[in-house]
């Protein structure tokens, strides 16, 4: 058995091997104490108990957390809808010959991701008396588009600039060149970033609750501060929070499938035959 060294590290040897199984095993016991010790205080504090889980048992508590959870994932596809086209509009302006394009982009972008997403959603919702949603799908965009702009760009000069000059060499106009040859190479390379990009604006869709948006963790805040049941405050987050981290593991998990869907080499069907290899008779032999 052959072990392969490394230019970074040195291959550990038998004594470290164990001390590093030793590392993960005091690792394991401290987390597993963190973990009880959670598990413990939930019983200590009574928070299993059958008065604070009672109300998740009527059907009206039911419908108002299926009612918000369709109200947060109809913000986030209308954010999904007018984040990408505003992150690639922007791109092409930041990628573009003309200077003052180039500039105008660049402020915009800038702009947008250095504001803070709440203050932008409730200017909206404040200052120019926009709808809960609508003060949260702007908000939403206008970060999540900006952040997205800087992918695109960045993913399209990634691309070698080998590709490029070869395109122009032959003919193609700058629209052509990104349509045809830069767009398509880096579109492998962005499909990941985009796509946790979206995790992150799924999560801040809670925060229109500040707005009284009845989104998803609204609905949750109402039934723990408007129910007699002595404030089921962790067991509302108990059923919310696993809701929200199974949606953004959703979203992680496709981002990484199309990561190795990206990496994996195109197969190649069909081709000349190969003849074995072997001899070349000689044919004046």
């Amino acid at each position: 058995m052959t072990v392969e060294s490394s230019a970074l590290y040195d291959v550990p040897g038998p004594k470290a091997l164990a001390r590093h199984r030793l590392y993960g095993w005091l690792a394991l016991l401290a987390i597993a104490a963190v973990v009880g010790w959670v598990v413990y205080m939930l019983f200590h504090t009574q928070q299993f108990t059958y008065q604070k889980w009672m109300p998740f048992e009527y059907k009206g508590v039911q419908e108002l957390l299926l009612r918000g959870l369709g109200n947060t994932l109809k913000a986030f596809g209308w954010t999904v809808l007018f984040a990408l086209p505003f992150g690639a509009l922007f791109a092409a302006g930041r990628l573009s010959d003309h200077r003052a394009v180039r500039w105008a982009s660049t402020v915009v972008v800038e702009f947008f991701r250095a504001m803070p997403l709440l203050v932008m959603i409730f200017f909206i919702f404040v200052a120019l008396k926009a709808p809960p949603m609508w003060a949260l799908v702007a908000g939403l965009t206008l970060y999540n588009g900006s952040v997205l702009a800087e992918v695109f760009r960045a993913g399209v000069l990634a691309v070698p600039k080998g590709q490029k000059e070869a395109a122009y060499a032959l003919g193609l106009r700058k629209t052509q060149v990104m349509a045809y040859v830069l767009v398509p190479q880096a579109n492998r390379a962005m499909l990941p970033t985009i796509v946790s990009q979206l995790v992150v604006a799924l999560k801040d869709t809670s925060l229109g609750f500040l707005i009284t948006y009845e989104e998803f963790l609204h609905a949750g805040k109402l039934i723990a501060t408007n129910l007699d049941y002595d404030l089921p405050f962790i067991p509302v987050v108990m059923v919310i929070a696993p809701v929200y981290i199974g949606m953004c593991l959703l979203l992680s998990w496709f981002a990484k499938w199309l990561e190795r869907r990206g990496r994996r080499s195109p197969k190649t069907e069909g081709g000349a035959p190969v003849a074995p290899a072997g001899l070349t008779p000689d044919p004046q032999g």
